[in-house]
């Protein structure tokens, strides 16, 4: 058994590479191999959003605060509240974050294939998030 006491993993910030405007990331999870499953809670300030990317055994997502924005490739924004859950198939290239105008947070949980948990693709664009 372990436990993972609050306050223990520092937070850290998302980097520009893949994140557009202030996102915290507070790790929470990471199984050890065999296992390959990780967890973080993600907080994203008003207007911030993760670039396109992919997760190759997928993603879930559990709101817990605030109003997001979620879309996958081809499709249309969706608004997300606390208490949501958000599945993306393996493969399914999307983008999350908060609403322009409130903070999001979300537990994000995926699982590494060989030793892999997402492929980071192009930013958001401002009409891609706005429309």
């Amino acid at each position: 058994m372990e436990i993972k006491r609050i306050g223990s993993q520092p937070s850290g910030i998302g980097s520009s590479d893949y994140f557009t405007g202030t996102v915290r990331i507070d790790p929470l999870f990471e199984a050890a191999e065999p296992a390959r499953v990780a967890g973080a809670s993600v907080t994203f300030e008003p207007g911030a959003r993760t670039a396109w990317h992919t997760h190759p055994l997928g993603q879930t997502l559990i709101v817990t605060a605030g109003k997001g924005r979620v879309r996958r490739w081809g499709g249309q924004i969706e608004e997300i509240s606390p208490g949501d859950v958000v599945w993306f198939p393996p493969g399914e290239k999307h983008w999350h974050g908060a609403s322009p105008t409130t903070a999001m947070t979300h537990i994000a949980i995926q699982e590494r294939l060989d030793g892999k948990a997402v492929e980071w693709m192009e930013q958001v664009s401002e009409d891609q998030y706005q429309s």
